[in-house]
């Protein structure tokens, strides 16, 4: 195997010489290159100085591009990419839970280190962050780092960019065979089941849960015997106040609603960006499933005893994390 070429970078070179006549423009190039190749290294926390770190983040960027490009990476029934979730869906989502949202995370040790379980929480903020944020959390808290598989609306998937990242990233369509499959196989679920009803409600109704349907999640929980975990969040409902709606527009694209928020669209694509609200995430305790059978899914009345359960469990799980917060954007 050739010896790998080591590229000099500031700190490693030798001692200076004037340049030639023919040598500024090179060195010039030279220069910012290496000027940019450090500011890169800096942004993901690597001293420039600290030449094996630079390669070894070098080799393994290199190696990743290499398996993209070979096809050499693996996908499962539902098209979930793993290795490109955490390389990057995941890194492009993290300054938003870290540094804009700040979210911190109540009861992760409610989530079970391994096989199947359904987490199910409240819906908002007229674009669903709230669903993303609950994925990093659930990976990157957790100390198993289990991926979250999203269960999510038919619209999300017709978006030509968003359906197709939405895949990639695990979620899949929140139907109850695709459900029941993915906790049988042992996987961590998450569905909303307040819907576009929850997400695109009007800033006035915030924090109130609408309706959770017809309960189907809980019939694929006792289908498949996992536990269900209600998941509470607060500080969605700010980060795009909805003061109103243009039904025309809405039907124009397809859309369940067309938000009128105070930034949009009154300052045009700058009104997308999300107000910093302070965001707490609560995972309760677990809902047992297991003590019934199977057949028990059949039942209308368990059914909807335990939708009612877990729906109020969340709303007063909301209202306790509401008292205790002192400000909107501070916690």
């Amino acid at each position: 195997m050739a010896e790998a070429r080591v590229i000099p970078i500031r700190g490693n070179r030798g001692p200076a010489r004037p340049p030639t006549a023919t040598e500024p423009a090179t060195r010039a190039v030279e220069d910012a290159r290496i000027a940019a190749a450090e500011a890169a290294l800096e942004l993901e926390g690597i001293d420039p100085a600290d030449q094996p770190a630079w390669e070894a983040a070098l080799e393994r960027v290199l190696e990743f591009l290499r398996r993209r490009l070979t096809g050499e990476y693996q996908v499962d029934d539902f098209g979930f990419d793993p290795e490109l979730t955490e390389a990057m869906v995941l890194p492009t989502l993290r300054p938003l839970y870290k540094r804009w949202f700040r979210v911190e995370t109540i009861g992760m040790h409610n989530i079970p280190s391994e096989g199947g379980a359904l987490i199910v929480a409240n819906h908002s903020g007229t674009l669903p962050l709230d669903a993303a944020m609950v994925t990093v959390g659930t990976h990157d808290d957790h100390p198993a780092r289990r991926h979250l598989r999203l269960l999510g609306a038919d619209l999300m998937f017709k978006l030509p960019v968003s359906g197709s990242i939405a895949r990639k990233s695990g979620a899949t369509l929140a139907c109850n065979p695709d459900a029941e499959r993915l906790m049988s196989s042992g996987e961590l679920v998450g569905v909303f089941p307040e819907g576009f009803k929850g997400v695109g409600k009007p800033f006035r109704d915030r924090y109130k849960l609408q309706r959770f349907g017809r309960g189907g999640f809980v019939s694929a929980a006792l289908r498949t015997g996992v536990p269900i975990i209600p998941c509470s969040i607060v500080g969605a409902e700010e980060i795009y106040p909805k003061i109103g709606d243009i039904p025309a527009l809405a039907r124009l694209f397809g859309a369940p609603y067309f938000p009128i928020t105070p930034t949009f669209p009154l300052l045009g694509p700058a009104g997308l960006i999300p107000l910093p609200s302070k965001w707490y995430i609560e995972f309760g305790e677990p809902i047992r499933t297991d003590d019934h059978t199977p057949a028990d899914a059949e039942d209308p009345m368990l059914v909807f005893n335990l939708t009612d359960q877990v729906r109020e469990t969340i709303q007063h799980t909301l209202y306790r994390l509401l008292s205790q917060r002192r400000n909107v954007f501070l916690g």
